[in-house]
């Protein structure tokens, strides 16, 4: 809830089961990114609880949450990279802001970018991407920890068609691998393209599942 009675999302109950792929859609306010903030526990719920692997998120200690965050793979529709790193540098700073070691940083981050074909580009910085690479390139750092999650909020929003499908199957590759995938999105397109299990949500309230 924010604030007079508002509320982001209401009544909403729902299950996404281990390994699942599943679309979150609906219009511009409908509450797809808060349900997503959630989950990363970004936000806490005022009412009701959000669990993950059976663990309330609201009952998560400060340490707990830490770990609970590393499992957890983020990706922006606005690609969120700094522009003063490299590729490489851009996708090695999880493992190193979460103890790795040089040698472990290295290795993981030369792994995810060359499963995702990025590895000649490693050296290059995100101005000198086009806008399906600089996505993903910020999908890359997403994995570069192994999560057990990952969340895209409107991945494809500033990408043409063609590139669009590229990254919605890129996911579709991940999902392969054992990797639970939540995407919010509006293009039904896609959504029709990769079928999936999709959530509609709207002012709020779940209004479909299908």
């Amino acid at each position: 809830m924010y604030g007079r009675g508002i509320y982001a999302l209401r009544d909403v109950s729902l299950v996404v089961e281990k390994g699942e792929f599943v679309f979150l859609t609906g219009p511009s306010g409908a509450g797809k990114s808060t349900l997503l903030r959630l989950l990363l526990r970004q936000e806490l719920a005022t009412e009701g609880s959000v669990k993950v692997a059976g663990r309330d998120l609201a009952k998560l200690t400060p340490s707990q949450a830490q770990s609970y965050r590393r499992a957890v793979g983020f990706v922006f529709q606005d690609f969120k990279l700094i522009p003063s790193k490299t590729v490489l540098d851009n996708v090695g700073i999880v493992p190193r802001v979460l103890g790795a070691t040089s040698v472990q940083q290295q290795r993981r981050t030369f792994q995810v970018l060359k499963w995702l074909g990025l590895q000649h580009r490693m050296n290059a910085y995100p101005l000198e991407l086009s806008g399906g690479e600089q996505q993903r390139v910020a999908i890359a750092r997403a994995l570069v920890n192994e999560p057990a999650l990952i969340l895209a909020d409107e991945p494809t929003g500033n990408l043409d068609p063609d590139l669009s499908l590229e990254i919605m199957n890129l996911f579709r590759d991940i999902n392969s691998r054992g990797t639970t995938v939540l995407v919010a999105t509006h293009n039904r397109e896609l959504m029709r393209h990769v079928g999936r299990r999709s959530i509609t949500l709207d002012h709020g309230h779940l209004v479909e599942t299908a």
